[in-house]
């Protein structure tokens, strides 16, 4: 029985753990041919590097945009942020989605099909928990990046959607996190979401199968929030 992406070549990015990493186990589970890639595998935030990357991959399917986070940040009023913290996860987030899909769509538009999926944040659709503006701003530029790319990119063939995930412990930031709302803190966080449970990595990989099937082939420009209920609140 032939699997869904049986031959079909997936790049994802911000695969050390997580969400990423769950996001790449799925494609692959599903026949991709998947290169997963890491702040430690190339510097995605720098051109040349993500050309360096792409070359030698040849065409690519699917690709999905998950790198970024708040690069071991905390939140502090506007005035005490720095130019550089700004800066790091901006480029962390939003750069990172810019320079990979770029790389992919020459070779998408040729063969009149590609599909590009961005993992924002619950943070892009209303505010980040941890009080990290560039953070939310850059989420919020994933989904209008989104969007714009849709617009532009369905003529040739090519699908761009987005999921915002919700409250996931996915890594060691998500975790410490976690810790520090405290018993009172996490119950009120589970309380607000309607399946009154924490996402798994594995809620927003199912997401990507999603985009990624030939079921969504008249689906683009959509954000879709993968969270349990929260929006609901």
């Amino acid at each position: 029985m032939t699997t869904p992406q049986a031959g079909k070549v997936a790049v994802v990015t911000g695969t050390a753990h997580g969400i990423g990493a769950a996001i790449a186990a799925a494609l692959a589970a599903e026949g991709a041919v998947v290169h997963s890639v890491d702040k430690d595998t190339a510097d995605l935030t720098d051109s040349a590097a993500v050309a360096a990357f792409f070359a030698p991959l040849g065409p690519v399917d699917i690709l999905v945009n998950n790198a970024g986070g708040v690069c071991g940040q905390v939140g502090h009023p506007l005035e005490e942020v720095p130019d550089a913290d700004w800066h790091a996860v901006v480029n962390a987030n939003l750069t990172t989605a810019f320079h990979c899909t770029r790389a992919v769509v020459a070779g998408m538009k040729q063969r009149q099909s590609g599909r590009i999926i961005n993992i924002a944040s619950a943070a892009g659709l209303t505010v980040s928990k941890t009080g990290i503006q560039a953070y939310a701003s850059a989420k919020a530029g994933m989904i209008g990046f989104t969007r714009q790319m849709a617009h532009e990119l369905g003529p040739a063939g090519i699908t761009v959607n987005c999921i915002a995930p919700g409250f996931i412990l996915s890594n060691p930031t998500t975790q410490l996190q976690w810790e520090a709302y405290g018993e009172d803190g996490q119950r009120d966080l589970v309380a607000g979401i309607a399946t009154r449970r924490l996402g798994a990595p594995e809620d927003i990989a199912n997401g990507v199968l999603f985009f990624a099937s030939p079921r969504s082939g008249w689906v683009t420009g959509q954000v879709i929030a993968i969270d349990g209920g929260s929006a609901f609140q």
